[in-house]
């Protein structure tokens, strides 16, 4: 039982990082109606800026986080601007292709500036965690928890009991008849990318700690948290996070009673099942189409 909870723990830690890249995939997706591939790069680009300014610079840790995150809203506006605007009258297919050709050219100009070699990122604390009855509560697993707890709890209520939020819920519904309404949709999707990325951005320093700082890790995070969403119910924010969390358990579990080599694998065997048996996920409606 102890190491059950042990497991349990940690999944959980892990889940929340697939959690909160899943719901940047969501917002993007209900917004304009694509998958942004390129929301995992921003996850490894945060990280990367917290080590130039945290590492490199020698910034103070709280300060190199609030500066990384600025830096993540700049690259939000002008993906928007640059992947995404030239392209919103178009179908979704050069859409979804033009953020795949952001995502490589954001992951090899990194490999040019930073090389190839890993780099490794501190935490936020001087002690690595503490024990409580029998599970050890590693502290920056214990973070990424509680973070991702307040930024699920803090968008709730930005977008239940806000004017600003319910122009971006209004938005994501109805594009056309929000802006009969004069709610200004490009500012709002604008938003949107700037928020996709900003968490993006928080995941990615949050478990940068936990892994080694690299050019792969966005990439591996990102088909993760996809999975997430369509296990969640695709354009889901609950399913998001329900997919992340769970992906996150099964993969420890089965990293610690299967294999370890094959940990990232449980994960596509989950989407596999669910695309099987129920493909509209586990909060998705099944659309009936009339002939």
């Amino acid at each position: 039982m102890d190491l059950v909870l042990q497991l349990l723990f940690t999944g959980i830690g892990i889940g929340s990082v697939y959690a909160l890249v899943a719901l940047g995939f969501v917002l993007i997706f209900r917004a304009t109606n694509v998958v942004n591939f390129a929301q995992g790069e921003f996850s490894m680009v945060a990280a990367f800026l917290m080590v130039v300014f945290s590492v490199k610079i020698g910034l103070p840790y709280w300060l190199a986080f609030i500066v990384s995150l600025f830096g993540m809203a700049a690259l939000g506006a002008v993906f928007n601007r640059a992947v995404y605007y030239p392209l919103r009258h178009r179908t979704y297919l050069p859409v979804i292709i033009s953020t795949i050709g952001a995502s490589i050219f954001m992951a090899n100009t990194t490999l040019a500036i930073h090389g190839p070699e890993p780099e490794v990122l501190s935490g936020w604390f001087d002690t690595p965690g503490f024990m409580l009855g029998p599970v050890y509560l590693d502290n920056q697993y214990l973070l990424i928890i509680v973070v991702t707890a307040l930024l699920v709890a803090l968008q709730y209520w930005f977008f239940e009991h806000t004017l600003l939020g319910k122009k971006l819920q209004a938005t994501s519904q109805d594009k056309e008849m929000a802006s009969l309404l004069g709610i200004p949709v490009a500012v709002m999707i604008m938003i949107t990318f700037i928020y996709s990325a900003v968490i993006g951005g928080i995941a990615g320093i949050l478990v940068a700690p936990v892994l080694f700082v690299s050019i792969g890790m966005g990439a591996t995070i990102a088909l993760k948290a996809f999975a997430a969403t369509i296990i969640g119910g695709f354009g889901d924010v609950t399913g998001a996070i329900i997919g992340g969390l769970a992906l996150g358990v099964i993969e420890t579990f089965g990293a610690a009673y299967i294999s370890v080599p094959y940990k990232d694998g449980f994960a596509f065997l989950v989407l596999i099942a669910f695309l099987i048996f129920r493909p509209q996920g586990i909060f998705g409606e099944r659309v009936a189409e009339k002939a």
